[in-house]
């Protein structure tokens, strides 16, 4: 896939939907009822696990309820899906976290797509194959006779240099070029000491493989486990089910979860094209208020509620996995090495632990150091822009008023919710539990410094 680089746009937040964050206000005796400007709608999404607060808004009737009628349309491929946005096919779409930040870089088009809801946080993982993982398996320290997580790369470096000395390609998929998948793969190789590879735009190289010890291709999700059964690729970097499926047909081995390189980072937003916002505010409000209601039903009660959620995703209009190979990671668990069932409990994270589904403007910034320090993103910035960048994709100020009007409708109660008074929407620093590394979101160039391989 190749992309081009367009200039940065500087276009000013949504005027019509831009809110002051104030205290949550106590429910009006008789709150307002609005009417959604356009209550016919059209949203993608690509079949993972992690589209569910879409399915359960429509299956539950959060949408009907804010005056909706949505349909949710399964996309082949992440391109698709943002091209169909893009062009107004889709009114909106589940979307990886980085998608919204290639459009405001101007790295992916120069229609501009904002966030107004976290939709998931962690929910991926990294699989290889059988082959692969007899051959690394030697390399992994062990603790009571299982493998100690989380696994570096460093157990996979000499299986890489064996692929080398017989003249194969050592060949991993991802998803897509601005995506999580492809950046936290990189991100996983690079901590093990393997270099997978730089994007060069302005030589007009956007396969992102110069100078690496592996090739990182593009393939759709629901493609990932056939494609590594047949050979194409070694492994890949993907999120749920298609992990699990792996282990369930026994051709591959998941290495590591998400939440083991950057814990509770969003992994997929609710993104629509800032014309649509523009033009169609109230109906931009009502969806984040059906998906925040979802994202709540879905963690409410320590999970009470997530095997009817894998059973509603299981449906060949959703997901369409067997909602057994669906609980695995739904339900807090997840199987390794086939018999190795760990416990995983914020595998998928929706709206606790302090995640609310809220678009927080620290996600975008760690999303945008990724770009830069792969090169999607070919010249270096201040720390500034950074912020500037993750303000005009990620919209917290619609999910705050989303959150007001619940509460006024006695829907949800204040304390559901954080302090909004004073928010700055920027998660505390944090430490990855992969390599130790500090991500501090005030201070996006001294995090790009602190590793060894890639750009600063």
């Amino acid at each position: 896939m190749s992309f081009k680089i367009y200039p940065t746009l500087v276009v000013a937040c949504i005027s019509s939907v831009s809110l002051s964050v104030n205290t949550l206000a106590a429910p009006p005796t008789q709150p307002a009822i609005s009417v959604a400007e356009k209550p016919n709608l059209k949203i993608g999404f690509i079949k993972l696990t992690d589209m569910v607060p879409l399915a359960v808004a429509a299956e539950k009737g959060f949408f009907k309820d804010e005056g909706l009628n949505v349909q949710l349309e399964a996309q082949s491929n992440w391109k698709v899906l943002y091209d169909r946005l893009a062009n107004g096919e889709l009114d909106g779409a589940h979307m990886l976290a980085a998608m919204p930040l290639g459009s405001a870089t101007g790295v992916t088009g120069q229609k501009e797509i904002i966030a107004p809801f976290t939709l998931s946080y962690n929910g991926a993982g990294i699989t290889v194959s059988n082959e692969v993982w007899g051959n690394m398996k030697a390399n992994v320290p062990m603790v009571a006779g299982k493998p100690k997580h989380p696994i570096s790369a460093a157990a996979l470096a000499p299986v890489i240099a064996n692929y080398k000395k017989s003249g194969k390609p050592f060949n991993l998929g991802m998803t897509f070029p601005v995506g999580t998948h492809n950046y936290l793969l990189r991100y996983w190789l690079a901590a093990g000491g393997v270099h997978p590879g730089m994007y060069n735009p302005q030589k007009g190289d956007n396969s992102g493989n110069t100078g690496g010890d592996v090739m990182l291709s593009v393939v759709p999700p629901p493609q990932m486990v056939a494609t590594m059964q047949a050979g194409t690729t070694m492994g890949y970097s993907v999120g749920e089910p298609w992990n699990q499926q792996a282990v369930m047909k026994r051709i591959g081995v998941p290495v590591i979860t998400s939440d083991k390189i950057w814990k509770d980072g969003a992994d997929k937003v609710f993104g629509v094209t800032k014309q649509f916002a523009d033009t169609n505010p109230k109906t931009t409000i009502k969806v984040v208020k059906a998906l925040i209601r979802a994202s709540y039903w879905l963690d409410e009660g320590n999970n009470v509620h997530r095997a009817e959620a894998s059973k509603i995703i299981s449906k060949p209009n959703y997901v369409g996995a067997d909602s057994t190979v669906i609980d695995n990671s739904m339900t807090g668990t997840f199987e390794f090495e086939k018999g190795d069932v760990r416990a995983v409990p914020d595998f998928n994270k929706f709206f606790r632990g302090g995640q609310y589904g809220i678009p927080y403007y620290s996600d975008a910034i760690w999303w945008l150091t990724q770009m830069r320090r792969w090169g999607t993103l070919p010249q270096s910035k201040p720390d500034g822009w950074y912020m500037e960048m993750a303000k005009k994709s990620y919209r917290p100020q619609i999910y705050v008023q989303a959150a007001k009007e619940l509460i006024a409708e006695g829907k949800m109660k204040a304390t559901d919710f954080p302090n909004l008074n004073k928010n700055s929407f920027m998660k505390a620093p944090q430490v990855s539990p992969l390599d130790g590394i500090k991500f501090d979101g005030n201070k996006p160039n001294a995090y790009l410094a602190s590793f060894k391989i890639g750009n600063k």
